[in-house]
């Protein structure tokens, strides 16, 4: 929709059904409660101001994560709103516990600031007789931005609330793992305690707001699940060389190779969509499918790739001391699913996202299978 600082602000599809819930819940009963007497017509009006405006209040809840974020040199992709908030898209985990206790704690810190702004513009329209219209938008918005911050707050991650307890965790044990697990599990807990509120309220009558419950439940157990097995996946890609991976003799194209044979020789004969291009060794780009997609068909067989191939980029390449977890965060911070290692120039190697899934799942599986040290003896 806009940029704000630098990060890309989106709205998923799902955001639309919200904000319809939110407008016809103020216009039906919360501003008619509050500010009885007006016309059908005010309260729709108001509604939309209102939705406006906790729209925009989640958007600096999460820019002030990202602005922390962005401080401590953690990469933000952009900043999504769905159906269940906002996100700030991390492509990366803090690498200390300070630094998640504060990127955590900005985006309460920022609610309570709003909240504590439109208090105070509340007391001035009281103070000025202003319209009764203005007032119960403003305290509106004072209020969700309170309950925005005392939710986020609930030590249950993966909540702002279930980070700093986890960045708590994180410092006093040195166990990012242990942390999270502590953390997520608190999460879990939560969100069952949710379902079953919710579940409560809805056998009451209150079907709309039991199933919102049920629904945040059921998200923030499989989000706190999500994130524990991610950071497992972190810890066990981050002890793992990206050169014991990778594929050491990938196959390339050199500059001069027509577009046509790139195809008929390369695409359809190895099933991938991105080769190096090399040329005496040296990589000089990088050709796909796409860049092939994308030209007239009638020049692929007289246009070579050299005229039509990507220029070598950082986004492309990995060094040979990097991890696979680098490789990793890497992809997905690019939306690439291979990468070059390169050593002076030359390649190395290539890592593929299927090269990371497949020593994902022996190394757990290892794990797995992996006798308990209970002293035992082996006889000899």
């Amino acid at each position: 929709m806009f940029s704000l600082f630098g990060f890309e602000v989106s709205v998923d599809a799902s955001w639309l059904l919200l904000a319809v819930l939110i407008s016809w819940t103020l216009a039906g009963s919360v501003f008619p409660g509050v500010t009885p007497g007006l016309m059908p017509a005010h309260y729709w009006v108001m509604a939309g101001f209102g939705t406006v405006g906790l729209f925009m209040s989640i958007v600096f809840h999460e820019t002030a994560h990202s602005l922390v974020a962005r401080h401590y040199g953690l990469p933000i992709r952009g900043i999504t709103l769905f159906i269940f908030g906002g996100v700030a898209e991390m492509t990366a985990e803090p690498n200390r516990p300070r630094d998640e206790l504060l990127m955590a704690a900005a985006g309460p810190a920022a609610s309570l600031f709003l909240a504590a702004i439109c208090y105070a513009l509340l007391l001035g329209v009281a103070a000025w007789n202003g319209p009764t219209a203005v007032a119960g938008v403003v305290w509106y918005l004072a209020l969700i931005n309170f309950i925005l911050a005392l939710f986020n707050l609930v030590p249950a991650f993966p909540l702002d609330g279930g980070r700093i307890f986890r960045a708590a965790m994180w410092s006093w044990r040195g166990d990012l793992v242990w942390a999270t697990r502590i953390a997520a599990g608190a999460g879990n807990l939560f969100g069952a305690f949710l379902i079953v509120l919710g579940l409560i309220e809805v056998l009451q009558g209150d079907f709309v707001g039991g199933m919102w419950r049920f629904l945040i439940g059921m998200f923030l157990r499989g989000a706190a699940s999500a994130s524990y097995s991610e950071t497992v996946a972190r810890k066990l890609l981050a002890e793992i060389a990206v050169v014991r991976i990778m594929n050491p003799d990938p196959i390339t194209v050199t500059s001069g190779t027509l577009v046509q044979t790139f195809i008929d020789d390369y695409v359809y004969r190895y099933h991938h969509r991105w080769f190096p291009v090399v040329d005496d060794g040296t990589v000089v780009g990088s050709m796909t499918m796409q860049q092939a997609a994308s030209m007239d068909r009638a020049l692929w067989p007289v246009v070579p790739i050299g005229q039509a191939m990507r220029p070598l980029s950082p986004d492309d390449v990995l060094g040979p001391d990097a991890d696979a977890f680098t490789a990793l965060a890497q992809m997905r911070r690019t939306g690439q699913n291979r990468l070059m290692v390169l050593h002076h120039g030359r390649l190395f190697g290539m890592v593929s996202s299927r090269d990371l899934l497949d020593v994902l799942s022996l190394e757990q599986e290892l794990r797995r299978c992996r006798p308990p040290t209970t002293g035992l003896m082996v006889p000899q």
